[in-house]
């Protein structure tokens, strides 16, 4: 018997964009954990969608350019259930750390390549992915703005943008929401930002709310860790197996309630307010199932406190990305 969709909603910022409060992150579509097959991330996209999944993340940089397509080619047809988001702010520098450009000229030329690749007429929601400290974030919003004004683009995101950028960016032009790494892992930068957020009346897109997988008990050991996952300090030597540890309360309340960990991890982070959405990744259709379980996992507050004073803030081993990586996060 199929299974009934979701018809949960939890509305961004002041727009009118209501989304599942589980999306779906479709960054691994892409080969970025392992090769991923276009025909089988276009079922998972259509399964998501008949489930009642409504948000789904992409961006340019997403196998540079290969994301939006296979995204693109899932939507056809379906245009009118989802709520299309995407990013731009990455640039391909090869041989080289990715590069960022939030000049205005290169702010429209991003959306104009985005739409033809996604084979839509406009975008719900358009983050800047990463920003770029060499140009005025006014600079970068007020071109994202004019976005807006031309009907290519509804509502307008940051992703790891520090408060103070967040504040100047709402003051040429409303920003709908933030996207930042949230988990029971990492919390600190996240829970900095939440205030901003929420005295602005900002949404809050957690992305990696499974820590890249530690959360879902599934990475045991290090002969776990390969691909992507090996080059992030958090899955190294005693770094992993700090990691691993904090992982078993998590395990031990989903045992007692007869789900996975993941739904745990999810239910926790869903339950820190109605202004929070999420959009784990995965291949895998069973994986979306398990993950949308979370919504019917009911925590009480003494719960969600006992999980939170086990994994405190900082309770983490190893940063969220290598060094490179962390030179671009919470600017």
């Amino acid at each position: 018997m199929p299974l009934s969709p979701i018809t949960a909603r939890r509305r961004l910022g002041a727009s009118d964009l209501h989304v599942s409060p589980i999306g779906l992150g479709c960054m691994s579509l892409s080969g970025v954990y392992g090769a991923a097959d276009d025909a089988e991330s276009v079922k998972l996209i259509h399964h998501a969608i008949e489930r009642g999944v409504n948000h789904f993340d992409s961006s340019d940089m997403y196998g540079w350019g290969h994301n939006e397509t296979v995204v693109g080619q899932a939507l056809q047809g379906r245009r009118d259930k989802v709520i299309l988001a995407t990013k731009f702010g990455q640039t391909q520098t090869p041989g080289g750390q990715n590069g960022v450009d939030g000049s205005a000229a290169y702010v429209q030329q991003a959306c104009e390549a985005s739409l033809k690749r996604l084979g839509v007429d406009v975008i719900d929601l358009y983050y800047q992915h990463r920003v770029d400290p060499s140009v005025p974030v006014e600079e970068t919003v007020g071109a994202m703005a004019r976005l807006v004004n031309q009907g290519k683009v509804r509502f307008l995101g940051l992703s790891e943008a520090h408060p103070d950028r967040i504040r100047a960016a709402h003051a040429v032009h409303p920003i709908t929401a933030v996207q930042t790494e949230y988990s029971l892992l990492y919390r600190q930068e996240a829970e900095e930002t939440l205030k901003t957020t929420r005295a602005l009346g900002i949404s809050f897109v957690a992305y990696s709310p499974l820590g890249r997988g530690l959360l879902t008990g599934a990475l045991r050991s290090l002969e776990d860790i390969d691909g992507r996952r090996a080059q992030h300090p958090r899955f190294q030597g005693e770094n992993f197996l700090a990691n691993r540890k904090l992982v078993t309360p998590i395990e031990d309340l989903a045992a007692r309630k007869g789900c996975k960990p993941a739904d745990i991890a999810l239910a926790w982070l869903l339950a820190q307010g109605e202004d929070i959405v999420t959009i784990p990744g995965t291949r895998y259709i069973p994986r979306l199932e398990e993950n949308l379980q979370a919504l019917d996992v009911v925590l009480s507050a003494e719960e969600i406190a006992a999980l939170s004073a086990a994994l405190p803030p900082g309770a983490a081993s190893g940063t969220r990305y290598p060094a490179g990586g962390m030179k671009a996060v919470y600017v």
